[in-house]
């Protein structure tokens, strides 16, 4: 029997977030991205399909939200002693793009099979990249001990209130920008601070909205917790997805997703690959395999339901690939037409 007590809990900790989401001056930084319409896949799967694109901000992917979010709320002895991070490498492109205008030094620890695009997106913002580990696990203990040892602040690239509430104002637009009915927003998960935040604001205000995550199946930390009804640690991860292999769900982000989130699907490799090429057929850019899991998850979701005439959301949600992997890319996406045919 539920306590007395919870709905309120429940209440309060949404309105909480709700008002961190709306007080975020991410607009510094970031950029209010459009909500695009979908006319290919939209007309293949029989439903309206829209894109946030997320991969038109300066860092080429939304984590520019939560970072300049946390940054900027830093206390001056903290923005002093500088900040440090472990990322796959959207996250450490946003801590470096809004540590160089806050005047604050970064360092970025990022597994050493991070793509080169995203290494040159942290030099080239002035942070200090230090490559470790063969996965983003690996550098994310390398950078805790960093941290304890230098005094630099650790910034989470998901498990952190700010970082939330910076991720929670792709939510607010989505909802301003499309205030008729919405049936369904699919958010690609890696620690889930991306879809805590969308889900604490859309489900305060329109709870009748579904939030579905999309995990790649090489890194279903979400999905495996919801089962299990607490944070599980994955004994490894794959990395094609790069921006989303992380072994375990954020704790904040938990705390949010197991009251908010209706489901999560996990889509393979191949599925990603023939969601890039839709993105790119109906919209001529280029995404990385973990900015399209949410197109994989629509499709896979409409195949299982067979749902006709609904308005479904796509996050898409970064672009930092790098340019010799997209061989590889089309190829398996011809594969994999075929095989899923």
């Amino acid at each position: 029997m539920n306590h007395p007590a919870e709905p309120d809990t429940q209440l309060d900790l949404l309105e909480h977030y709700v008002k961190k989401i709306l007080a975020a001056p991410v607009y510094d930084l970031a950029v209010r991205t459009p909500l695009q319409p979908a006319p290919a896949l939209s007309a293949a799967l029989g439903n309206q399909v829209l894109l946030k694109r997320e991969d038109l901000q300066p860092t080429f992917s939304f984590k520019i939200r939560g970072a300049y979010n946390k940054l900027v709320q830093l206390s001056d002895e903290q923005k002093r002693r500088g900040v440090i991070t472990a990322s796959a490498g959207n996250h450490a492109q946003g801590v470096a793009l809004a540590a160089r205008e806050l005047g604050i030094k970064a360092t970025i620890v990022m597994p050493s099979t991070t793509p080169q695009l995203k290494v040159q997106g942290v030099s080239s913002r002035g942070a200090e990249a230090v490559l470790y580990g063969e996965s983003f696990p690996f550098a994310l203990a390398h950078a805790l001990q960093l941290a304890e040892r230098s005094g630099q602040t650790f910034v989470s690239p998901f498990d952190d209130p700010d970082v939330i509430a910076g991720q929670g104002t792709v939510g607010m637009e989505i909802l301003r920008q499309h205030p008729v009915r919405l049936d369904a927003i699919f958010v690609p998960v890696g620690g889930g601070g991306l879809i805590a935040g969308i889900a604490a604001y859309v489900k305060y205000l329109r709870p009748e909205v579904r939030i579905v995550g999309v995990e790649s199946e090489h890194s279903n930390c979400l999905q495996q917790a919801l089962q299990v009804g607490e944070r599980v640690v994955l004994p490894s991860v794959g990395t094609f997805a790069d921006g989303v292999a992380v072994a375990q769900v954020g704790a904040h982000c938990f705390e949010l997703c197991r009251l908010l989130v209706d489901e999560v699907l996990t889509v393979s490799n191949d599925e990603l690959c023939c969601a890039m090429k839709d993105i790119y057929d109906d919209t001529r850019s280029i995404t990385e395999p973990s900015g399209a899991l949410a197109v994989a998850g629509i499709k896979q979701y409409v195949a299982r339901r067979g749902v006709q005439g609904e308005t479904l959301v796509a996050i898409d949600s970064g672009a930092n690939i790098n340019f010799d992997r997209l061989g590889q890319v089309a190829e398996r996406a011809a594969l994999g037409a075929g095989a899923l045919a």
